[in-house]
């Protein structure tokens, strides 16, 4: 049915889960249904004919034609068959939310990276054309600062008895605060009832507090008198209003509204007319699962990846810890940073695969990507990344707005500087791909890259070395040696203390911790051991 295209199992047919089974089949790419549910599966095998049937998720899993599951089924068991699946090598759209608990949510996650699965949550409002253009709009700066968003999902719709209406109805905007404001609350509160189910709300009001004082608030309810699915959006030159109920030309409005400060400090307000702002119209689950689709045959990570899903899990226990505590505000950071031997501010995205030693720090903004490996008590500041499978020693230090990419290197006690660089590809085109022409950088132990310098791909820096502030360094540098200058030359000799040395003849002995080296040809600075 779907010749060289991946097939993919539907696994829960239920209300949300039947329109997975229509959108996968009008794809091309729906091999088999799976549901307890004997009549319900009779009656979609009559009205999608040549798809297969089971009650049994063993059927599904032990199926080699079925490269990817969707699960539809009940929260409460997302954790548990999302690992299931992953274990079986298939690659898994797993509806939201990814699981009840951060500590399950992590296991998959984890797992999905150990498997090399393509793990998607179906956080589905993220690939709604008016939520891909006000997305683009916030970047561009059309909105101004951000200074606040509000979001209202109301309805008299569906009542659950197993997860509450937070869990339920706000990880669509959860999400989306996240999305556009790209970076994690640092505290959250959350308030509800519960009116029909003991312990299981109906309605909360949830509050994000955000640095720079953005704020956030999340009103969701299933006994409300009509329907409302409403984001707002408030910048310091614009504000936008995405309602979901509206046709698709008022879907997405734009209202330059302004503030002006009048003689004496009185702020007026004028108002504008608004602009609604035109949209391609398509069904987000259909761009949902074409992207899934997409990510099993490229292999690419989806938008909404495993690590978008952990960061909206984080969030939304938080709200329920606060919930629970009569609406006490969770911090987010010592929420995290519990159970790990490693701390990162919340505005850090650590993902899935990355390995981080104990007692190392990781600072605002910092990405470190699948596969890296960084030692025991690193420093990490602001807006560090750190590429693939990049190993950092012990000890490490990297100073804000440094890039490692992959093939570079760090030994044990290395210092990079402010807004140092390193390169991975030596002729470097935007149009030509040269992943495959990576050239490895090593940085020995205990060396110092200055603030701005810049380190060519292919080189090594050796044991305890000192690159001058803005040097470019071009060819292989020895122990020891302090080069400055672009391109980079050898201007003296410095001790592991970090110590100018005197010039060796050819001995040299440091002034401040005693330590004797000799100078060997043609340019090699050993370390003479001590005498007992």
């Amino acid at each position: 049915m779907a010749g060289n295209r991946p097939e993919v199992a539907v696994v829960g047919c239920g209300k949300w889960g039947a329109n997975h089974v229509r959108v996968w089949y009008e794809l091309g790419c729906l091999r088999t249904l799976c549901d307890i549910d004997d009549v319900r599966l009779q009656a979609l095998a009559a009205r999608y004919p040549g798809v297969r049937v089971t009650n049994r998720l063993d059927e599904v899993l032990e199926d080699e034609a079925v490269t990817g599951v969707i699960l539809a089924t009940p929260a409460q068991t997302h954790a548990d068959l999302g690992r299931f699946c992953l274990q079986a090598d298939k690659d898994v759209l797993i509806e939201k939310p990814l699981a009840l608990t951060v500590r399950d949510a992590q296991e998959i996650v984890d797992l999905a990276a150990a498997r090399r699965r393509i793990l998607m949550v179906g956080h589905v409002l993220e690939y709604h054309p008016a939520v891909t253009r006000l997305r683009d709009l916030i970047r561009q700066g059309e909105l101004g600062r951000i200074q606040y968003l509000y979001a209202h999902r109301l309805n008299l719709g569906r009542i659950r008895t197993a997860e509450n209406a937070l869990w339920s109805f706000a990880p669509h905007d959860i999400a989306l605060i996240l999305r556009f404001l790209d970076m994690m609350p640092e505290e959250v509160l959350c308030q509800g009832e519960a009116y029909l189910h003991e312990h299981v709300a109906d309605v909360t009001l949830m509050g994000l507090k955000f640095p720079g004082k953005v704020q956030a608030h999340i009103f969701v309810s299933w006994l409300h008198p009509f329907k409302e699915h409403r984001f707002i959006v408030v910048g310091d030159r614009q504000m936008a209003v995405f309602d979901d109920t509206l046709p698709w030309e008022r879907k997405l409005v734009l209202y330059p509204h302004r503030v002006q400060w009048m003689q004496g400090r009185i702020p007026v307000a004028h108002k504008a007319e608004a602009h609604p702002v035109e949209l391609e119209e398509a069904e987000p689950l259909r761009v949902e699962c074409e992207r899934f689709l997409s990510c099993m045959i490229r292999r690419d990570p989806p938008l909404t990846d495993g690590a978008s899903a952990l960061r909206v899990i984080w969030v939304l226990q938080a709200a329920q810890k606060s919930l629970d505590s009569a609406s006490r505000p969770v911090s987010l950071e010592a929420d995290e940073t519990r159970d790990r031997p490693w701390w990162a501010h919340p505005t850090a995205v650590i993902d899935p695969g990355a390995v981080l030693g104990e007692g190392t720090r990781v600072w605002h903004y910092t990405h470190v990507m699948p596969g890296a490996r960084i030692g025991r008590g690193c420093i990490l500041g602001q807006n560090v990344f750190v590429g693939r499978d990049v190993v950092i020693g012990d000890r490490v230090k990297i100073q804000n707005n440094v890039s490692v990419y992959t093939g570079v290197t760090l030994e044990d006690e290395v210092f990079c500087g402010p807004s140092m660089v390193f390169t991975n590809v030596i002729n470097p085109r935007s149009g030509i791909e040269r992943k495959h022409e990576f050239r490895p950088t090593l940085v020995r132990r205990g060396a110092s890259l200055g603030a701005n310098s810049t380190i060519l791909c292919g080189v090594t820096i050796g044991r305890y070395a000192m690159v001058g502030a803005g040097a470019v360094v071009t060819r292989d540098v020895p122990d020891y040696a302090v080069v400055t200058g672009v391109p980079a030359r050898r201007t003296g000799w410095v001790c592991a203390c970090g110590v100018t040395l005197p010039q060796p003849t050819p001995d040299a002995t440091c002034g401040d911790c005693g330590q004797t080296y000799r100078l060997e040809p043609p340019d090699r600075l050993i370390p003479i051991e001590r005498s007992a």
